[in-house]
């Protein structure tokens, strides 16, 4: 994700400082696009820039690329932006607030919806969150990197609610056609039969790009590894318990995740949760 975003910021004639935590991905950027600076640490690629543009998997990676030795606050300097397009909890986002407040940095929230091969077409969904002024500032960036900017709120932390509560619709779906793919296989009737007919009543990109990965089995390599969808279904239950709203069916999705996992399917997409209730099913 964080690469087809660079290479997009390139395109767009921004100056761009490179860092990633495996050199070789870095490396490989800066060959293929010569505009690009590869930095040594967080707090280099940071350090005299107008605003950071962090995409990691999760709060922990984050707290240490933020927080660490050599991270980004410790060099950002005052008044540059921290944007945050990771799929982290809200309890992440508002400590991320108060910390950059605290150095007279800025901060916004700015998830993405999307693949990787949207993150290289520039057609990701950009979800914002933050003050008026920063949102304002930084919208040339988020222009560059996608199709659409949602704005959302003023604290930063709405745009990662909408974000977990984003993916949790996705994974619903998800489930919704392996259960109803593991039936129609014991009916014998074709599955792309019903996934055409799915595909034009709901007219979804998403509806007919997961559901031909589940037709055909191609969970490999993942676009969006299912582990990480049960961390964010996790991120949207935290949430939920947060505004004392219930979410049944997120419980439901996150015990379907968690065979999936006892099945060895951690690494494999999260459309191949739909495995789960083919194997229910009693099918291969």
């Amino acid at each position: 994700m964080g690469s087809g975003m660079a290479r997009n910021l390139l395109r767009a004639g921004f100056e761009v400082s490179v860092y990633n935590r495996s050199r070789a991905k870095a490396d490989a950027l800066a060959l293929a696009h010569a505009g690009a600076r590869v930095a040594d640490s967080p707090a280099e690629a940071s350090r005299h820039c107008d605003a950071v543009i962090t995409m990691l998997a999760d709060d922990p990676a984050l707290e240490q690329v933020v927080f660490g030795e050599h991270g980004i606050a410790s060099a950002l300097r005052k008044d540059a932006v921290h944007i945050s397009s990771s799929t982290i909890s809200t309890a992440m986002a508002r400590r991320l607030a108060a910390e950059h407040a605290k150095r007279g940095q800025g901060f916004l929230s700015a998830p993405v919806f999307g693949r990787p091969e949207a993150a290289e077409g520039k057609k990701l969904l950009v979800v914002v969150a933050g003050a008026d002024e920063l949102v304002r500032r930084c919208s040339p960036v988020f222009d560059a990197i996608g199709r659409q900017t949602f704005v959302v709120g003023a604290e930063p932390w709405q745009a990662n609610a909408v974000k977990v509560c984003g993916n949790f619709m996705i994974a619903s779906m998800l489930e919704s056609f392996g259960e109803a793919f593991a039936t129609l296989r014991k009916a014998n009737v074709p599955q792309q039969a019903f996934l055409d007919i799915m595909s034009t009543l709901f007219a979804s990109p998403v509806y007919s790009n997961y559901g031909h990965f589940i037709v055909d089995g191609k969970f490999e390599p993942a676009g969006f590894a299912l582990h990480l969808g049960l961390k964010d279904v996790r991120l949207v239950m935290q949430t939920a318990e947060e505004c004392s709203a219930p979410m049944p069916i997120a419980s439901l999705i996150h015990d379907q995740f968690l065979s999936a996992m006892a099945h060895g399917q951690a690494d494999l997409d999260w459309s191949s949760v739909a495995r789960v209730s083919a194997r229910n099913a009693g099918l291969e």
